[in-house]
């Protein structure tokens, strides 16, 4: 039996050269577009920690600038835990996924990732936070899960919340969860998204259309969240307490970020407002 991690085709191999290669002469490119970044120091220099993040309706934004910037920081190359559906997949766009260091998210291939001292991201709301509905922007809908923190814990990994804003502006929520049209779409949105008991979100972008609003991405990484068990303190308890410490932290760093958005002239991408956006406070 093949090894999901260690062994690859030659072909994905192939495209991991390449992907990373493109994504180091970006640099310039990137500061021009003045994504707003902060935290990077506070990342384990030896890259063995576990990365815990909000997703937003977006969708691509942290999936991508969270293992872009973390490479860039540290060089290392960061292991997504995603969605079962990628075992599903076939061609090119599952080679490109797992070239960008895309696994499909299960304990044990989580478990052996940590075995290997690697970095590994993980979205604990899965699909279901990327489907918002009106009044639920940037809310973690994590529903108790867990697991994050039992695997981290049994591999004493620190645990890095890592919190991004902007992704769930792109688009107006108009429907809200447990209203009519939710209610009456979950049959056909669970075939469509493949979440169990959510509907269809009804969202807008740019006026009426399903263009999405340009929007400033603001992406923070807090401090290390020690996983170390205390002596006397039971297992379960324990694991409570780190998801609760994670769940909180994160949520602190959001509500910071929209608080740090709504002062930043250039949120909105406006060109004219570019020399005045918002910059990170420097690291102290």
């Amino acid at each position: 039996m093949t090894n999901p991690i260690v062994d690859r085709a030659n072909r994905v191999a192939t495209l991991q050269k390449a992907i990373f290669t493109v994504a180091d002469l970006l640099g310039p490119a990137v500061d021009l577009s003045r994504f707003y970044v902060d935290g990077l120091e506070n990342l384990p220099r030896d890259g063995r920690f576990l990365l815990v993040g909000n997703h937003t309706t977006a969708g691509w934004a942290e999936v991508v600038l969270i293992p872009y910037f973390v490479h860039r920081e540290l060089g290392v190359r960061v292991r997504g835990l995603a969605t079962r559906q990628l075992a599903d997949m076939r061609g090119i766009g599952r080679d490109v996924l797992e070239a960008a260091g895309a696994v499909v998210g299960d304990p044990d291939v989580g478990a052996e990732l940590m075995r290997q001292n690697e970095t590994v991201l993980v979205f604990p709301g899965g699909g279901r936070d990327m489907l918002k509905f009106k009044g639920e922007e940037y809310q973690l809908l994590w529903e108790g899960r867990s697991g994050f923190a039992r695997l981290a814990i049994a591999h004493d990994y620190p645990i890095v919340p890592v919190g991004l804003v902007g992704g769930d502006d792109v688009y107006h929520m108009l429907v809200e969860r447990g209203g009519t049209w939710e209610r009456m779409t979950r049959g056909i949105g669970q075939r469509l998204h493949g979440v169990n008991g959510v509907g269809i979100p009804l969202v807008r972008g740019v006026g009426p259309t399903m263009v999405p609003r340009p929007q400033r991405m603001y992406l923070r990484f807090g401090s290390p969240i020690d996983t170390t068990r205390p002596a006397k303190t039971p297992v379960a308890d324990w694991q409570n307490t780190v998801k609760e410490r994670t769940q909180t932290a994160l949520q602190g760093i959001l509500d910071d970020l929209r608080t740090r958005r709504e002062s930043d002239p250039y949120r909105n991408l406006n060109p004219l407002a570019w020399g005045r956006a918002l910059r990170p406070l420097a690291a102290g």
